[in-house]
């Protein structure tokens, strides 16, 4: 069911932050595992993510929930994207009892974040 969702993905674009500060440590992305592990990284935040996939109005999306470093704080908080038209992965991620952005990415290799 999650097959259109697994893979490396680079963040594109979000909507709080701009793409220097998306990718302050480096490339900014999303990694989706088939078995719903994965690991996130944007702005200084670097983490993993529990996934659970499903259909959205006859569209493959994927809930998770995720938690890691901020700059030696921990941080976590939760998610939600779904494939566009377009074949980029959208959606929203969320900072426990803090900020909230949408988010943008394309389907890379993995090689292409090194």
């Amino acid at each position: 069911m999650a097959s259109g969702l697994v893979g490396w993905w680079r963040i594109e674009a979000m909507e709080v932050w701009d793409q220097e500060a998306v990718d302050l440590v480096g490339p900014a992305f999303i990694e989706i595992g088939a078995d719903g592990i994965g690991r996130l990284s944007f702005i200084a935040v670097v983490g993993s993510i529990d996934c659970r996939f499903g259909v959205d109005d006859g569209v493959e999306a994927v809930e998770f929930s995720w938690d890691g470093d901020e700059e030696g704080t921990p941080v976590s908080g939760r998610g939600s994207a779904s494939l566009s038209a377009d074949g980029k992965l959208v959606g929203r991620v969320f900072f426990h009892l803090g900020d909230d952005s949408w988010f943008s990415a394309r389907r890379v290799d993995a090689a292409e974040l090194e």
